[in-house]
């Protein structure tokens, strides 16, 4: 017997090197996300734990298959899903596109493919293949994450099963596709491209409560900024600064005093134009080239926040630009767009320090929650195990995520290391956004939670994800 990294290996045996604590951490949140379905679907009549009639009946034969097809998974060489990995990856494109001509509307997306009393549901899977074909791509002798052609065909990889979904109408599944810029991070990718990222989140929000003058004024101080970081010279930043400030005022009180009237914003945007001098002498007096990174930077900037209003107003649907506005208090449709956010606060926050208990929920009870065993299953959890029985759940979930990430640090080489860190940030996403919409703090987009929502392919799909990091782990030989 030896010690590898802390767990315990015996080459003899057929489960050698398994990770025992994430396999029970596992256990523990399918078995959890069992009593949720039961608590949110319950029927007294049909009260029997194994009733195929009910969906928690459905849940345990799910169950049973998954916990089969995860020992079937660890008793597999390793090397065979290096191997199999391309393969993964086309079949499930070929599972999704299969929709189109085979598939089934459901909840307004056209993803579903319906087998006689069977349903699956393909853009699951299609994270699984992903993973893998990424794993293996980015493995190979060929790659680098620092050249551009690298780089575009990983694009290519996330972008082929992320557009086929965007065509099916399911905007939130497709939107998981970017959760694997976290493993991207762990790779060396460019820092900038997270800062960029951030920006065109922050500017999004704060598009719909700031002035459009207010916000390019505030778009030129922080593209400033960030130069100044870059380039040091705050002293001159800050002059630029008052300088560009000053003539605006100048400008539109000057125009306003001889009745020529005109807008704030169209007076920053001459006093800008008149300021390119000083940026143009600056940059060459100090030989930066990347100044003109930044003036792109903030011109592109200015672009997004001016399509901003046009994009929500003409590309995002009726019930997508309510349920921002609702996140965002603008609207408070607690009847209409919003009512499932506030129907399940209400279930949480009734939920209290302690929870009511087993099936005394009354939001659940009641049915209040509109998708209460599927995308708001979260509810059910709290409403009925209170905070204690949320933060428990959040913190297996921690754990989990946390284990996966050392999995991917121990793997001796990139295959794993790229498969186990995309697993983690598909966990990461998934166990952020659908508890984050539960309770108000992101848009309703509709995803699952892993382990915990009622549903053979995510379950399946979350259980092969997790259990082939657990394989690739075992393989792993860092001896003390």
């Amino acid at each position: 017997m030896t010690r590898i990294n802390g767990y315990s290996r015996d080459d003899n045996t057929i489960f050698g090197g398994v990770d025992w604590w994430t396999v029970l951490i596992y256990v523990a949140l399918v078995l959890l996300g069992l009593v949720s379905i039961y608590a949110a679907v319950y029927n007294e009549e049909h009260a029997g734990l194994f009733d195929m009639s009910q969906k928690y009946g459905s849940q345990v034969m799910w169950i049973g298959i998954c916990f089969a097809m995860c020992i079937v998974i660890l008793l597999i060489d390793s090397k065979y899903y290096h191997y199999v990995a391309y393969q993964a990856y086309v079949v499930s494109l070929l599972l999704l596109l299969a929709t189109f001509p085979f598939g089934r509307t459901v909840n307004g997306a056209h993803s579903w493919i319906f087998i006689g009393p069977f349903s699956l549901q393909p853009v699951e899977f299609a994270k699984l293949g992903t993973a893998l074909a990424l794993g293996k791509y980015m493995s190979s002798y060929s790659f680098s994450i620092r050249r551009m052609d690298s780089l575009a065909r990983v694009a290519l990889v996330l972008a082929i099963p992320a557009c086929i979904v965007l065509a099916q109408n399911d905007t939130g599944s497709a939107m998981v596709f970017g959760s694997f810029l976290f493993m991207l991070y762990r790779e060396g990718f460019s820092g900038w491209v997270y800062t960029i990222l951030g920006m065109i989140i922050f500017l999004f929000v704060m598009s719909f409560f700031v002035e459009t003058t207010a916000l390019y004024f505030l778009i030129f101080l922080i593209v400033v900024l960030f130069e100044a970081k870059t380039n040091g010279l705050f002293k001159q930043k800050i002059i630029y600064v008052s300088t560009v400030a000053l003539t605006t005022l100048v400008l539109f009180i000057a125009a306003f005093a001889t009745g020529h009237a005109i807008t704030m914003l169209t007076a920053f945007e001459i006093a800008f134009v008149l300021a390119i001098p000083m940026v143009v002498t600056y940059a060459l007096r100090y030989q930066l080239r990347n100044v003109i990174v930044f003036a792109m930077l903030f011109f592109c900037s200015l672009g997004f926040v001016t399509s901003v209003d046009y994009v929500f107003d003409n590309v995002l649907k009726k019930h997508q630009q309510e349920r921002i506005l609702n996140l965002f208090g603008l609207e408070n449709d607690v009847r209409g767009a919003g009512y499932n956010v506030n129907q399940s606060k209400i279930a949480i926050g009734s939920g209290g320090f302690f929870g009511k208990g087993f099936l005394q929920g009354t939001q659940t009870k009641f049915d209040f929650v509109p998708e209460q065993s599927t995308d708001f299953i979260f509810c059910t959890v709290g409403e009925e195990w209170g905070f204690v029985g949320s933060v428990t759940v959040l913190t297996l979930f921690m754990i989990l995520i946390y284990r996966l990430m050392k999995m991917g640090d121990r793997q001796r080489d990139a295959f794993g290391r790229v498969y186990c860190y995309s697993v983690a940030g598909i966990f990461l996403f998934h166990v952020v956004i659908n508890i984050g919409m539960t309770i108000g703090l992101v848009p309703v987009i509709g995803i699952p939670l892993p382990f915990f929502s009622y549903g053979g392919s995510s379950l399946i799909a979350f259980s092969a994800m997790l259990f082939i990091a657990i394989r690739l782990n075992c393989d792993t030989q860092y001896q003390n």
